[in-house]
Parts: structure tokens; sequence; C-alpha cells
């Protein structure tokens, strides 16, 4: 195996993961290996998981149960990630299918670990999972399809949130240098990429623990406006942004840089103060609306993505009735809710007044509720405009599918259009809608 092996990675959980996966993938594949598209063609299989909450869980171990079953043919199982990085013992114990189960920090080793799994003299399971977890670096085999390649800014947190169990996970805070990154992000662009999003556990904090400010502007000018044109992204995307970092700065280069999306993901998670503090957020309903407000002063037709959760710990009906009201009035382009579960380890787990999780799901399924309706209503207003579209697959020879720069891929809407000539993946079409659904939109290209 050590010459060659035909390796599948199959992920779970968040876009974190997938850089992850296309890490470990650019290190087998330095080695020698082959990635694989498919776990039939495998004689080793990696499962990157996801531990966060509840269901991403559930659906991790439901995975490796699935694509366990190909060791009847001989093939090698591996668990890494996030769920392996909490659970090591349990998984190590409680799935024998598994033949080494690793962490977030062991991907460096991976090539060695593949090796020492294979072959008969050397028949034995393997665990390793300590250590503070390293940022991973070099070469990349990017995984995800079309013209969308994701830049992991930094590596950690350390917000603490007092239901988050990242930080234990994914340890402290650590930004990748400035010039790595732009380095990175023009050999992606030179493969192909035509939109990069920035991820980390929280974008807004870049450079904090490296230079000692935010730095995240800066960057932003770097990417966009690299040595060579060639290496400039069409469209760079933030994500995971903090509110308190969102900074005036900040909003002025999303304004004024072209190639950055006129989108911000900034997940608020509630917006009573009490329930604020319990969860150990910085913001405050004042600040969050003062910087929507900023947010929409300066860049009128941006696209607001957040998240809210539903029954933490003490969340009254007035705390609901709070946060389903600012949903109202503040009308987010961009809008999904998680119901609360207690993650080991973390001080929400340990606290007084746990909601009913029936509660809190339905509080959920409210508040979704609701913002369909929104989400209906925004769409509508692009109807007999134009968008540019940014195409990532066909349906048939006519109809084609892809994101305007207000949908993040996977999370949010799609845009289906009809052109009457062949358009290819990766490019942009100028799209007229001409119908819109809860969440995507319908047009025809000019």
């Amino acid at each position: 195996m050590a010459d060659g092996a035909r390796v599948y990675i199959d992920t779970v959980g968040c876009y974190k993961n997938v850089e992850d996966s296309e890490r470990a993938a650019g290190l087998l594949e330095a080695r020698g290996h082959v990635i694989v598209a498919t776990p039939e063609e495998a004689d080793v299989i990696v499962v990157n998981t996801c531990g966060f909450i509840e269901d991403a869980k559930r659906e991790s171990i439901d995975r490796i149960l699935e694509l366990a079953e190909h060791r009847e043919r001989g093939a090698k199982l591996v668990v890494s990630g996030c769920l392996s990085q909490r659970y090591p013992d349990e998984i190590f114990e409680e799935i024998p299918e598994a033949d080494a189960v690793i962490g977030v920090n062991d991907y460096g080793r991976l090539p060695d670990i593949l090796c020492n799994i294979h072959g008969e003299a050397n028949e034995r399971r393997i665990r390793v999972t300590d250590g503070i977890p390293s940022v991973l670096t070099g070469g990349r085999h990017i995984l995800t399809p079309g013209a969308t390649a994701y830049l992991k800014v930094a590596e950690g947190c350390d917000n603490r949130c007092a239901y988050c169990a990242i930080p234990m996970i994914r340890g402290p805070y650590r930004s990748v240098p400035m010039e790595a990154l732009v380095g990175e992000a023009a050999l992606l662009t030179r493969a192909g990429a035509r939109e990069l999003v920035l991820i980390a556990q929280d974008v807004s904090a870049y450079g904090s623990d490296i230079y000692g400010r935010y730095a995240l502007p800066g960057l932003l000018e770097k990417l966009a406006h690299p040595d060579g044109d060639e290496d400039a992204p069409a469209w760079i995307r933030l994500m995971y942004c903090y509110e308190e970092r969102v900074t005036d700065e900040l909003i002025d280069a999303i304004a004024r840089i072209g190639n950055v999306c006129n989108y911000l993901d900034i997940p608020l998670q509630h917006v009573s103060d009490g329930v604020l503090a319990r969860m150990g957020r910085r913001s405050t309903r004042k600040s969050i609306e003062r910087t929507i407000d900023s947010l929409h002063a300066a860049i009128p037709d941006i696209a607001i993505r957040t998240t809210f959760m539903t029954g933490f710990p003490g969340e009254t009906d007035d705390d609901f009735a709070e946060l389903a009201d600012f949903v109202a009035e503040r009308r987010f382009e961009r809008l999904g809710v998680f119901a609360f579960s207690p993650e080991d380890g973390t001080r929400a787990a340990g606290m007084d007044d746990q909601i009913p999780r029936e509660l809190a799901e339905e509080r959920r399924d409210a508040l979704m509720a609701r913002q369909v309706d929104i989400s209906l209503e925004t769409n509508r207003k692009w109807i007999g405009r134009e968008l540019a579209v940014l195409v990532e697959g066909a349906e048939d020879e006519t109809t084609f599918v892809g994101r305007s720069e207000y949908d993040a891929p996977e999370i949010d809407g799609e845009v289906v259009f009809s052109s009457p000539s062949p358009v290819s993946v990766g490019s942009f079409a100028r799209v007229r809608i001409t119908d819109a659904m809860d969440y995507d939109l319908v047009g025809e290209t000019p």
C-alpha cells in the first residue's frame, strides 16, 4: 500500500472539514497514493467526521457504518476528524470495523498510518489523537466540483461560547500567515477556481494572534489584487464573521473591493441580551442592530446570512418572542436555525433551566416557517432584473444551475435558468430572473 493505494475520502460536516479532506488528499498524493471518486474503487476509505452537534454526530456514525461494509472485500477503514478527536476511545472500542481512529491533528501522519494498517505482517488497529492540532499547509487535492474553492485562513477558536465544543476539538486560534494564503489563492485560481470562500471558526478574528490586530481587510486587499491579474478570483466570499468584529474598516473593504461578494455570514445565535450573555457572546441587541444598519447603509444590496439557536438553557417565552419579532422586523436575506443540544464538556451542558428538546425544535420550526415567507418576498424582488450567475451544472441541454453572489454554496439557494446555447461549468452567465421560489430563482439568458 505504500506505493499507490487507492483512497476514497468521505467528508461529513462543514466547509472546514472539506478543506481538511483536501489537505489530507494532497498529502497522500505526494506520497504516491491515488485519490478515487467512489468507495467501490478504494483500497482505503477515510471518513472525515463532524462532532459539532448531535445531528452531525449521528450522521457521521451512520456514514462510518455504511462505508464499513466495504471491509468485506478487503478495504481498510480510517475514521478521522472532529468526532474521533472528541471521542477516540469510544469510537475505537465501539466501532471495531475501524482500522485506524485519528483526530484533527493527525492528518500529517496519515500517509504513514495507511502504510501501518496494510499488509499481513502489519495488521493492527491504530488510535492517535493527542496534541494540539497543527495548521495543515502544502498541496491540496480539490474535492469540490465546479469552480469554487475553500481557503481556511485560521484554525481553532478562542471565543469560548458556552454551547460550543470547537475549542476543545480544534485548539486555540492560529492564523495562517498572509503570504501563504495569497500564494495558495493564486494556485487555486490558476487551477480554475473562480470563487474563493474564506473560512475559519471565526474569519473576522484573522490576524489577531500573529499581527496583533484584525487583519481581514488587509487580507482581502491582497487576495483581490494579487501581483498577477490572472491570479485574481472573480468572487471572494466571507463566512463565519462574528458581529463584534465586523468593523467599519471591514465594511468599507467589502463595499469598495469589487470582487468581494456583497454577502456576509454573521452567525448571531440570538438577540435577547440575557440569552446572549449566558451564551458567552459579546454582542448585544444594540450592537447587532448597529452593525446591520451600517452594512445596509454602506452596501444597500448586501445579502446577510445568519443563524439562530433556539432552546438555549434559560430561554424564556419572552426571549423567544423577542427573537421571532426581530426576525420578522429585520427580514434577513438568508437565515438558518438550529435547536440547542447539550454538548459534552461545554458550560451550557451543565446549566440549569434546560429547555425540553421538543420545545427547542418547536421554536426552531416556527422561526423557519416565518423565514420561508421572508425569503420568498426577497426573491420576488429579483424578478425582471439580471444577475451574474456562476454556472455549476446542467440539468439538460438547455437548462443550467448556478448561484449568484448572494448565495453561498450548499447552504443557500440556486438559480435555475434556460439558455438556447450551451454554457460551461465555471463560467459566468447573465441571467434575467423570470420567477421566484421560496429559496431558488428561475431565469433565462437574455
